[in-house]
């Protein structure tokens, strides 16, 4: 009975512990972390643990957005680090990036108002090039494609949106999917790897499938 008493007090202290390093840890509009960023909207928060955080003076971030823990936000190259200027990443108002989040951008990632993300989402501006067969991919030079996600927009579980992608506003993206460059307009669903339009909203008719040659 002492055993079980000291080891559920024990483990009490140890939760208690926990919630109180993660509230703390979290970053808040009013923290010294936060006047690194470009900008950090009031009611903003960045969830405890964060991952990486990288070229903050370049990143942007609107009022009430919620990122939750485990975030990967990079933003420039690694000899811009601690520089200030124009944004390079921008996450607008009242959104909610999931856990684990992945935000790379090095020329211009911009995320509107309203989009919300499942877990392990990965955006991205660029990738590698792979041309040169005698080279390794890691080494070759890379290519940045603009990013943007439209306002009230939804990113499901694991999705990847890559260089190139521009989606309109209030799209879904299943989970799972890989955007690869594609340009979706307003009120498209998109699935599939690599990604197409599935479904469009009609006015008059509602939700609509698109076949697969459209």
């Amino acid at each position: 009975m002492l055993r079980e008493n000291v080891e559920r007090i024990a483990g009490d202290a140890i939760h208690a512990a926990s919630r109180g390093i993660t509230r703390l840890g979290a970053i808040g509009p009013r923290h010294r972390r936060a006047r690194a960023f470009h900008a950090f909207g009031d009611g903003s928060m960045i969830a405890f643990p964060q991952s990486v955080l990288f070229g903050e003076g370049r990143i942007a971030i609107g009022r009430g957005t919620t990122v939750g823990p485990w975030a990967s936000i990079s933003a420039g190259m690694p000899s811009q680090a601690g520089t200030r200027g124009e944004p390079i990443i921008t996450i607008g108002d009242r959104c909610t990036l999931g856990k684990g989040i992945g935000v790379v951008a090095h020329e211009r990632v911009a995320i509107g108002d309203d989009v919300w993300t499942g877990h392990y989402v990965y955006v991205t501006d660029q990738n590698h090039g792979y041309e040169d067969v005698d080279l390794p991919i890691g080494v070759q030079m890379w290519t940045n494609e603009p990013v943007s996600i439209g306002d009230g927009s939804w990113l499901g579980h694991g999705a990847i949106v890559l260089p190139g992608s521009r989606l309109g506003r209030h799209v879904v993206v299943a989970a799972g999917a890989v955007v690869a460059g594609l340009h979706a307009d307003d009120n498209t669903v998109i699935a599939g790897v690599p990604a197409r339009v599935v479904r469009r909203y009609v006015a008059g008719e509602g939700w609509q499938p698109v076949p697969r040659d459209a």
